[in-house]
């Protein structure tokens, strides 16, 4: 008995320091970026930031065709097995073999696109870094095998170091390659030297033909819901690209990067339960625990969502002119589009990582994602033409409230959702009432950084105090309805 709380307690103390892990990982991601965000806008401008996001964009596709669907298959399978070394090793080494296969030929054909399609040769270029580093990133191995904190302190060291680079090299609007090849060397040496705390754990047994084969087809179905998020995450600057302009892109970009502060927690959740709950799920344990875990999870998400994305929202008056300098006017309309679409991101999240694919459900999941997609593909179709990127960001609101009504109701009895829907109610009224109260409202203060604050503390104190009461009447009513 004793050992058994023990061990339950210490499986907790285990997730949290995951989460904590992960989330630091995560806004490492982002938030160092953020800090040369003001300075890159001014330096760059919004063509310069467009030519960026443009050729990584593409880039990306190439990358994401390297990995297939390993960031959820791999991170899956390795968690199944973690347990037993000879199962781990034979698993990672048929799933790597073919990974390091693909790698090869997709940067092949990635160099033949750069010598014959690319319209900016010099930056597509620089993006073969990039590609080639699809063939050593093991992060879903590490993440199969718990390893949040190796993930956290390779990034921060190598976004410090990046960061620095940034502001002592990149110096002009016709720096925009530096900016490229800061990234991508980043990037490259970030994998690199996480190769020998994976090999550490494995040891080398040869892959037969056979075996790796066994892992190729579920890898591909995890690599659908890839293609999918992928028309709406990184298809549509493509898009923007072609069908617009570069600056439309830099706009685009530039909103996307606040975007995903609050996302890189909601991910980082997802990241850390995905192992979690496979294991747990693959030992029989009790349902109820997983259950019980589901519904803090919803809980969380919703929080972060409506806090943070609603937030911004409701002080991107001030926040644009003051972050990102002139020019960027356009980022307020943006921010008011896209970021709602974060709340049904945040719970569809959820489900995907602690239900469907834990439990394998990978056929909804990819239908869901699907669904998705097609909508926001017409819907760049037909908006982006005339309405450039508040097009995009229309299509990236509906996809994600597609994805997120066609989970829900794929899993509505089984995982209970209308009961979460409604614990998630009191989070989406707060946020909604600190936007109406104070979207309009600016501190009568000179200074515009102050302003700012003092918005973001008046207006965070009353979405406290909206959620705190919403949720003493909602408890009140459970009371009584129970007594």
């Amino acid at each position: 008995m004793g050992f058994g709380i023990w061990y339950i307690m210490a499986q907790k103390v285990s997730v949290k320091r995951n989460f904590i892990f992960n989330a630091i990982y995560q806004l490492s991601g982002i938030i160092i970026p953020l800090i040369t965000l003001p300075y890159l806008s001014r330096i760059l401008h919004a063509e310069g930031l467009g030519k960026y996001s443009y050729n990584y964009s593409i880039a990306f596709y190439f990358y994401m065709f390297i990995k297939l669907g390993l960031q959820n298959y791999g991170n899956r399978t390795v968690a199944y097995v973690k347990d037993d070394k000879e199962k781990l090793s034979r698993a990672f080494c048929e799933i790597y073999g073919f990974q390091i296969f693909m790698g090869i030929i997709i940067t092949f054909i990635y160099v033949i696109y750069v010598m014959t399609i690319a319209s900016n040769k010099g930056i597509a270029c620089i993006f073969i870094i990039m590609v080639f580093t699809g063939c050593i990133d093991l992060t879903w191995a590490l993440y199969g095998l718990e390893e949040f904190k190796v993930t956290t302190v390779r990034d921060l060291i190598t976004k410090i170091f990046t960061t620095l680079a940034i502001f002592i090299v990149v110096k002009n609007a016709e720096d925009t390659w530096k900016y490229a090849l800061i990234y991508c060397i980043g990037f490259f040496f970030s994998n690199l030297v996480a190769l020998p705390v994976v090999f550490k754990r494995i040891k080398y047994i040869r892959p037969t033909l056979d075996g790796i084969k066994k892992h190729i087809k579920p890898n591909l179905v995890l690599f659908l819901p890839t293609i999918a998020v992928s028309i709406y995450k990184t298809m549509d600057k493509i898009m923007l690209g072609s069908l617009a302009s570069e600056i439309e892109v830099g706009y685009y970009h530039s909103c996307e990067k606040i975007i995903n502060v609050p996302l890189a927690l909601i991910t980082a959740l997802g990241t850390v339960m995905l192992p979690r709950m496979s294991n747990i799920i693959s030992k029989n344990e009790k349902a109820q625990e997983a259950e019980l875990i589901f519904e803090k999870s919803i809980i969380f998400a919703m929080f972060i969502s409506t806090s943070i994305c609603v937030g911004i929202m409701t002080v991107s008056d001030i926040f644009v002119p003051l972050f990102y300098g002139e020019g960027f006017e356009k980022c307020i309309i943006l921010f008011n589009v896209v970021l709602p679409s974060c709340i049904f991101l945040a719970f569809a999240n959820v489900i995907r990582t602690q239900y469907l694919l834990p439990r394998k459900k990978d056929k909804l999941f990819v239908a869901s994602l699907f669904s998705g997609a097609a909508v926001n593909l017409v819907l760049n179709v037909l908006l982006i033409p005339k309405y450039a990127s508040i097009g995009a960001a229309i299509g990236t609101l509906v996809a994600e409230i597609v994805v997120c009504v066609v989970q829900s109701i794929s899993v509505f009895k089984e995982a209970n959702i209308g009961r979460n829907i409604i614990n998630s109610i009191p989070f989406i009224l707060s946020g909604i009432a600190m936007y109406v109260t104070f979207q309009g409202y600016t501190p009568t203060i000179s200074s515009q950084l102050i302003a700012l604050f003092v918005k973001i503390l008046i207006s965070g104190v009353f979405y406290l105090a909206v959620l705190g009461i919403l949720l003493s009447i909602k408890n009140l009513i459970r009371r009584k309805t129970n007594g």
